[in-house]
């Protein structure tokens, strides 16, 4: 397949670890680093993606130990963020166009209600150049958080 006729269904991620808006900063932290991923996208409790995390979000924003880490959602460190979309027929050069206008390394991937589909990283638009996609034909797999973290203090804290 011809890199000038590939679209972002042809390159996308479909398998993915996602995050709740109310989820705290250390679990997204924790997702990212046990599923060796840079990018988690945000979703509401019908699915629609609220934005993009990536690890770079999560340091800018750090303060405090695990403690303070634990109380605030993920929701906020997204809102407010232009969250650039695609479709998954979306041509993709012109998924690379919005992430060099937007200043952006991912593009989630939506259906027309705005579900989360799949992402579309640099990384993939690196390997569709490279001529290395893997053609996956099969649907995605959508993944929450499947564990939670609660902080241990020392006694007195």
């Amino acid at each position: 397949m011809d890199v000038e006729t590939m679209t972002a269904a042809d390159v996308m991620s479909r398998i993915l670890v996602t995050v709740e808006p109310d989820e705290s900063p250390l679990m997204a932290w924790e997702l990212m680093r046990r599923a060796g991923v840079h990018h988690l996208p945000v979703v509401g409790p019908d699915s629609r993606v609220l934005g993009v995390l990536c690890r770079e979000d999560l340091a800018s924003h750090w303060s405090g130990g695990p403690a303070e880490q634990s109380e605030a959602g993920v929701g906020r460190l997204v809102l407010g963020q232009p969250c650039r979309h695609a479709r998954s027929q979306t041509p993709l050069r012109d998924v690379a166009a919005m992430m060099i206008d937007s200043d952006l390394s991912v593009v989630p991937v939506v259906d027309p209600s705005g579900v989360l589909e799949g992402l579309v990283t640099a990384t993939d638009v690196l390997r569709a150049v490279a001529g290395r996609v893997v053609r996956v034909e099969r649907a995605g797999d959508v993944k929450g958080g499947l564990f939670r973290l609660e902080p241990v203090l020392p006694p007195g804290s």
